[in-house]
């Protein structure tokens, strides 16, 4: 069963407008990346109370907090960084969602592998600031961070093997990083995927399309998650119109055509949807 959310920024910068459209659509969550051209970490806490009055009164939840903690140098200073955590930590805790989406660092090209141990040690730090609350960090593969291919994604599973530290599945990414997302990072990453970002790609090209038009293998995807009893989120990242090293944009127009891809995919492979 797959609960649609969706990174609302992609819609508008407005929150009425992501709001309006995501009332529009039936989607009844949202992933919490940014409102009013502010990262979710930069807000105030009177446009965090804003916020939250709005998405009560609309009866729209936060699947997760989409925040970029980890999206620094693998040299860059990591205090701050461990700071800006802990308020993810806190709004995670405040709009009453558990999990906290995150990266494993840029590191320089080829060089991953070098910086495994550094990786792991901020990564191990990040978990310990979470400790006692109760979130669930959620790893996502990118492009230009360790865990960028399903190797080095399994490698930090693998080494933090807790229900705290799990794996958001981001099929586009994969096709960015020149890997098939099914054929390649289904096996070694099924145990540990609890979060669905829904974007796809064309390898060649590498240019993000709607759901099931490109190379990402969301078919086969969405087919051996509903064959395991899938329960939890499938978050639309359309970047249709702009993707970015920290956002995307798409629009309304185009965010509702991702919408229709996504649900056309999931009724071709029998998907159920939650909707409510």
């Amino acid at each position: 069963m797959f609960t649609l959310s969706g990174f609302a920024d992609e819609i508008s910068a407005d929150l009425d407008q992501q709001l309006d459209l995501l009332g529009q659509l039936g989607i009844r969550y949202l992933e919490l990346r940014g409102v009013w051209n502010t990262g979710v970490l930069d807000l105030t806490d009177e446009q965090v109370r804003t916020i939250k009055k709005a998405l009560d009164e609309r009866g729209i939840g936060v699947s997760a907090i989409g925040s970029p903690i980890g999206k620094i140098q693998i040299d860059d200073p990591f205090e701050p960084h461990l700071a800006a955590f802990r308020r993810a930590v806190a709004l995670a805790e405040y709009f009453q969602t558990p999990y906290i989406r995150m990266f494993s660092f840029f590191v320089p090209e080829g060089q991953a592998d070098a910086h495994r141990d550094e990786v792991m040690r901020r990564t191990e730090a990040l978990l310990e600031a979470a400790q006692g609350h109760p979130v669930t960090l959620l790893h996502e593969n990118e492009r230009h961070i360790y865990g960028d291919i399903p190797r080095r994604c399994r490698d930090l599973m693998e080494t933090f093997d807790t229900p705290r530290f799990r794996f958001t599945f981001d099929p586009a990414n994969f096709v960015m990083c020149g890997v098939r997302p099914f054929s390649e990072g289904w096996e070694p990453l099924k145990d540990y995927v609890v979060y669905l970002h829904i974007k796809d790609a064309l390898m060649q090209e590498r240019k993000v399309v709607p759901a099931g038009q490109g190379d990402g293998e969301l078919e086969p995807l969405l087919r051996a998650l509903v064959a395991r009893g899938y329960e939890g989120f499938a978050s639309l990242e359309p970047h249709l119109s702009m993707a970015g090293e920290f956002r995307g944009y798409s629009g309304p127009e185009l965010f509702a055509v991702a919408a229709e891809a996504y649900r056309g995919l999931m009724e071709a492979v029998g998907a159920r949807e939650r909707r409510g």
